[in-house]
């Protein structure tokens, strides 16, 4: 019978655990063992307040529920893991039995954990898509207020300049010029969410646009005392994609991590892999066959304040830069179909995650190039 009744519950989508009277894991099913990141061997018998850690959220739910005497459901409780990022889970726990009336304890306890992680990246981005919408509109009014005066302004300055009868007057002039040229190539650089611009679809190696970003930062400054690791897996395939613009987009996460690392130096390692826990779906809720590219750095690491600001245009912390780096990596990976997470530890550095379809579907705005028929 507890053979049959352990093959049910290997079979729900939701984890379940029992405990007996004295916390113990008497049951635990195919996925609770997969947020637990243990085996069932080891879970089973185990106290759960060791197998999780005692300041646990779960555990903590337990607690209250055991001095309530009743049940208690919680939605998307963060869920620590020891050898995996946290994920978001529904905790549901319920007494089986009734109270054990010589003690506080229960016979058992039963828990059920929904992982929301799916949920909540598909809100994510829905709300990342509606953001770089917003940013297109924003972007074409500045263009149109903004690109115009400019360029009058610019032409007055090099009047003035061509004009001037000290060298104050040529610096002064010279200098008008170059804050304007800097004013136009930002608002050039955020437009780049509003023009729609065609991606010229063909097959990349995914490593090539890794190896020419790292070519560009070893001629920039600042960055010697940085070591950089490469763990490519040699045996993907290549992908249909645009090289140019993930190259860009690269090159500005790769750039971020090492801007993190700039004063105390550090390491950063790019790799690549298949994944298979994070694949994408096409419109029709199919997995596609997805490659992830990581870029892990030593850095200071990012606050919760900071992560929940770092998607907005013109946000930065750091003294020199603009603040689109992120958002412009962002725009051009969800063109291609992918997407970007972060995960960061304050003080001991983040890890920056691209998931990428082997195939990007074309849409209104992508070329592709005409291919043969086998």
């Amino acid at each position: 019978m507890k053979r049959e009744l352990q093959g049910i519950f290997d079979a729900l989508l939701e984890g379940v655990v029992i405990l007996d009277k004295d916390g113990r894991i008497e049951m635990v099913n195919s996925e609770a063992i997969r947020l637990f990141s243990a085996s069932r061997e080891l879970l089973t018998g185990e106290y759960l307040s060791r197998a999780l850690g005692s300041d646990h959220p779960v555990v903590e739910i337990i607690r209250r529920v055991v001095q309530s005497g009743r049940a208690s459901i919680h939605d998307e409780v963060e869920f620590p893991r020891r050898l995996a990022p946290p994920v978001p889970v529904d905790v549901a726990v319920s007494i089986l039995d009734g109270p054990d009336r010589e003690g506080p304890e229960f016979a058992s306890i039963a828990i059920a954990l929904r992982d929301r992680s799916t949920a909540r990246t598909l809100r994510e981005e829905v709300s990342e898509r509606e953001r770089q919408e917003s940013y297109g509109t924003i972007a074409a009014g500045i263009a149109h207020e903004v690109k115009n005066p400019l360029g009058g302004i610019r032409g007055a300055a090099e009047l003035i300049g061509m004009d001037a009868s000290n060298e104050r007057g040529s610096k002064i002039s010279a200098l008008i010029v170059k804050e304007v040229d800097r004013i136009s190539d930002l608002v050039d650089e955020l437009m780049v969410f509003a023009r729609g611009d065609r991606l010229r679809i063909e097959s990349v190696n995914i490593h090539r646009p890794l190896d020419a970003l790292l070519d560009l930062l070893q001629f920039e400054r600042g960055y010697e005392n940085i070591e950089i690791e490469r763990v490519y897996d040699p045996s993907l395939p290549e992908i249909q994609a645009d090289s140019d613009r993930l190259q860009q987009a690269f090159l500005n996460l790769a750039r971020n991590a090492m801007q993190a690392m700039e004063e105390k130096g550090g390491m950063l390692v790019l790799s690549t892999r298949m994944t298979l826990t994070h694949r994408l779906v096409d419109a029709k809720g199919h997995p596609q066959p997805t490659i992830e590219i990581s870029f892990v750095d030593t850095g200071l690491g990012i606050s919760p304040e900071t992560m929940n600001r770092m998607s907005t245009p013109f946000y930065t912390t750091k003294r020199k830069g603009t603040g689109l780096g992120l958002s412009v990596a962002r725009h051009w990976i969800g063109r291609h179909g992918g997407r970007i997470r972060i995960d960061s530890v304050p003080a001991e550095g983040t890890r920056v995650d691209v998931h990428l379809p082997l195939r990007t579907i074309p849409d209104s705005n992508q070329s592709q190039e005409p291919q043969e028929q086998p």
